[in-house]
């Protein structure tokens, strides 16, 4: 193992160069003809990428370029951006707030946030209200049965984000009491909660598995709510059944030859829908190059800084593009402590981390957008339609502002079959509200009860939505949580 030595620097002159060279932002539309340049000038620390990027992430921004540089303890970063229909960031109160959010640091960021915007982040992000965090075995009801026993206990649900990944489930669920609306203080009644729902999750574990279930009251500089999913499915270990494709050639163009030495469409499909991670040592720099290929998709940035972040590496360069549906990754990395990656131990959990962070978010089944009035128990009736109908939960996003709430949720079917026409018609009807199927692409939803395949294809109409604008941002994501799905383009 390469050890990099470096001299002893005192924290103290570390926050004294903070102070005195805050970051520089620029917002650049002129440069280029279809995005704007965000361009980041800092002292560089470890995380602040990692800020950055989740500034912009939150603002639901499109990130299709990205050049980082940050050696000499000075940082110099690149991102263009664009809002989620293509256009340049022209709104000049977003352009203030970016350009607030990334210049100050992360405790005085929460503080000047709410004079610009009360509800700049996600919908389904609370910081005012008790945090429920679980992780365990991916099964059909189990999110149903969780809420149900929320609302039976008093608990209203204000927000909540769930994924599942590799057969293991994670959410973080956000909880209110129900008399007074504020999150729930009475250690006796937080103990009650959460022994009511260590029951629901180990009900059907075996011994031996892992599960965590935990309740938090709400304090500062608590963790992003989608990093912190990242770090509770990372614990859980979700990584390990995670293999990266050899990446011998680049461009793979070895690997897409079938046996008769012919170009495979099918091989290459194949490839483009798996996260391909390469790792090598440049010893004359001291870096260790990461390279991941995969398909490109929102957040993929976020998640990708998040997991190296969160494995204490520091990304020293890096350039990050998209075209079309594919994205590549490049960074030169070493871990915290100056070391690079030598030991193939360290190499394949890198590489299975990193395609675990890319793989969680991806969205499988099929995409049902709920907006309804909001009240006690509604996140308990909706998933209990959906265990009724036979259906199972892969993602869920679900938020509430005042008297509306809205969700996305993907739904397979829970024996492995495809969803029926019947079934999703019936699911509709007792949610009600504004329940809307929305179809990424073309899907063959046959009917139960005929072996006809006509007719059993849907598509949803697009709306042209007005340009992004601080003040409608947040009813943005209530009411079209979709977006945060829809592929970058660059």
């Amino acid at each position: 193992m390469e050890i990099i030595y470096r001299p002893y620097v005192d924290p103290d002159i570390v926050s004294l160069i903070e102070r005195m060279h805050p970051p520089r932002v620029s917002i650049d539309n002129d440069t280029c003809p279809d995005c704007t340049l965000v361009k980041v000038d800092s002292a560089n620390k470890h995380g602040i990428l990692l800020e950055m990027v989740q500034v912009l992430t939150d603002l639901d921004l499109v990130i299709s370029k990205s050049y980082i540089c940050s050696d000499g303890g000075w940082l110099m970063d690149v991102f263009h951006v664009t809002d989620q229909l293509g256009n340049k960031i022209t709104d000049e109160s977003l352009i203030h707030y970016i350009q607030q959010a990334i210049s100050t640091s992360r405790e005085s960021s929460r503080e000047v946030q709410p004079s610009i915007s009360k509800n700049v982040r996600p919908a389904y992000i609370s910081a005012e209200h008790t945090a429920l965090e679980m992780t365990g075995t991916d099964r059909p009801g189990l999110m149903s049965e969780m809420s149900a026993v929320l609302a039976e206990m008093g608990c209203h649900v204000s927000a909540a984000v769930a994924w599942t990944h590799n057969a293991r489930a994670a959410c973080i669920i956000y909880v209110a009491d129900e008399c007074n609306g504020g999150p729930i203080t009475d250690p006796c009644r937080v103990a009650r909660v959460q022994a009511q729902l260590e029951n629901v999750v180990e009900a059907h574990h075996c011994n031996g598995e892992k599960r965590s279930v935990r309740l938090a009251c709400p304090v500062g500089g608590k963790t992003h709510t989608e990093r912190r999913l990242h770090q509770l499915m990372a614990a859980d270990r979700d990584y390990e059944a995670c293999c990266s494709c050899s990446v011998q050639d680049d461009d793979g163009k070895d690997e897409e030859m079938n046996s008769n030495g012919k170009f495979d469409w099918q091989r290459r499909k194949e490839r483009e829908a798996t996260t391909r991670v390469k790792i090598e040592n440049c010893t004359e720099k001291g870096y260790s190059i990461v390279t991941v290929r995969s398909k490109d998709r929102p957040k993929l940035l976020f998640d990708t800084v998040c997991a190296l972040t969160d494995m204490q590496y520091v990304v020293f360069h890096a350039a990050i593009s998209s075209k079309g549906p594919k994205a590549v990754q490049e960074y030169y990395i070493r871990h915290k402590d100056g070391c690079t990656l030598d030991l193939e131990v360290e190499r394949r959990r890198v590489t299975q981390c990193l395609i675990a962070a890319t793989e969680r978010r991806v969205s499988h089944g099929i995409r049902l957008d709920v907006t309804t009035e909001n009240r006690i128990g509604l996140l308990a009736d909706v998933t209990r339609v959906f265990r009724e109908n036979g259906l199972s939960i892969a993602r869920a996003e679900i938020g509430t502002n005042g008297d509306r709430a809205a969700g996305t949720f993907y739904v397979k079917d829970a024996s492995g079959d495809n969803i029926s026409r019947e079934t999703l018609e019936m699911v509709q009807r007792e949610i009600g509200g504004g329940t809307v199927l929305v179809l990424d692409k073309p899907l063959d939803l046959r009917s139960r009860t005929t072996s006809s395949s006509t007719g059993g294809r849907n598509s949803a109409g697009t709306e042209d939505r007005p340009k992004l604008s601080l003040g409608s941002l947040f009813w943005s994501h209530l009411e079209r949580l979709s977006s945060n799905f829809r592929p970058i383009k660059s």
